[in-house]
């Protein structure tokens, strides 16, 4: 679904997994300056956007993800995760609760999957779900413009996420300034620690891998698809692998793509996830590595020498155990 924002001056198409919406409008370090002064939007109108309705809308998404959400109150933003019954990311979604509906947003192209899942999980319950990505829009705000009659996810700092009805888009980019593209988001969004599901997961993920818990799992809620594994590893276990963020040497012209192999002294220990040049730290990414490596090892991501910062501690989880090990 190509957005009428590429028809803004300057703007440059995305590629995969954002085609449909701007890379940049020009200068995307400009605009990333633009977006961390509280000024300007961002186009995210390829993003999934479900609504669900019904009275049981909000009992059935808590029974099913691991966010605890049963009692979530009207206009409160929060995320969740579905996992599979092994414990492996499927979904990730953005929520807000109307008082009527929940919205949430998703990554590209998997809100009709997941509308239908719940579809098939409701049984005799209330609920009502709707993938409305060809009706609303999801557009980023660092700081809330004038805008007050669409929903909106309110988020910390006082940027919020509305969804805009898709009608609406085209009148919204000519009326507001400092447009920016995914280029400039994706960026603050490497430099701030933030995994994507499809980008940073894969078919084993796991949410203590990514640092999902505490913002997207809820650890004293009952039982949900997954749960088991997230137990073991908070209680019990580690996780194999973590989160890392990397600074790359500067020196080298090239981004490592998704995929790119990590290596420690030529062995194979990960990979690149995301990457992205940022205006004042240079060129980052993140990768998933595996749990052992040191966390002070320079690494090499498709050949680009890259020291590490961490996201997930390698003690990550573990919690009776490393209580069972203190002397009394």
């Amino acid at each position: 679904m190509r957005s009428p924002l590429l028809d803004l001056p300057g703007a440059v198409p995305a590629e995969a997994p954002d085609e449909g919406v701007a890379a940049h409008y020009g200068n995307p370090h400009v605009e990333q300056r633009e977006l961390e002064a509280g000024r300007g939007f961002v186009d995210l109108s390829h993003r999934g956007v479900l609504r669900i309705g019904g009275k049981d809308r909000l009992a059935l998404l808590h029974t099913l993800t691991t966010q605890h959400l049963s009692g979530l109150a009207p206009h409160e933003a929060t995320e969740t995760l579905l996992l599979d019954p092994n414990g492996r990311i499927e979904y990730a979604l953005y929520l807000v609760d109307d008082g009527e509906s929940t919205w949430a947003h998703v990554e590209p192209g998997t809100a009709e999957p997941f509308a239908a899942f719940l579809t098939r999980m409701r049984f005799m319950l209330e609920v009502e779900p709707a993938d409305v990505t060809g009706e609303y829009a999801l557009v980023y705000e660092p700081a809330p413009s004038e805008i007050a009659d669409v929903v909106a996810r309110e988020l910390p700092g006082g940027a919020r996420e509305l969804f805009l009805p898709r009608e609406r888009l085209a009148e919204y980019g000519r009326t507001h300034a400092h447009p920016a593209g995914v280029w400039a988001a994706e960026a603050l969004r490497i430099a701030g620690h933030r995994p994507r599901a499809g980008l940073e997961t894969d078919q084993r993920s796991i949410p203590h891998e990514l640092g999902w818990i505490g913002s997207a799992v809820h650890l004293n809620k009952g039982c949900y698809r997954g749960q088991e594994t997230v137990a073991r590893v908070e209680n019990l276990g580690h996780p194999p692998r973590r989160l890392v963020m990397l600074h790359l040497d500067g020196t080298e012209e090239h981004l490592p793509p998704h995929g790119s192999p990590v290596l420690l002294d030529d062995r194979e220990v990960g990979a690149v996830t995301s990457s992205a040049r940022h205006y004042e730290l240079g060129p980052i990414a993140l990768a998933v590595v595996k749990r052992t490596v040191p966390v002070d090892a320079v690494l090499q991501a498709d050949g680009v020498p890259a020291s590490q910062e961490v996201v997930v501690a390698p003690d990550t989880g573990g919690i009776a155990r490393e209580r069972l090990r203190r002397p009394v």
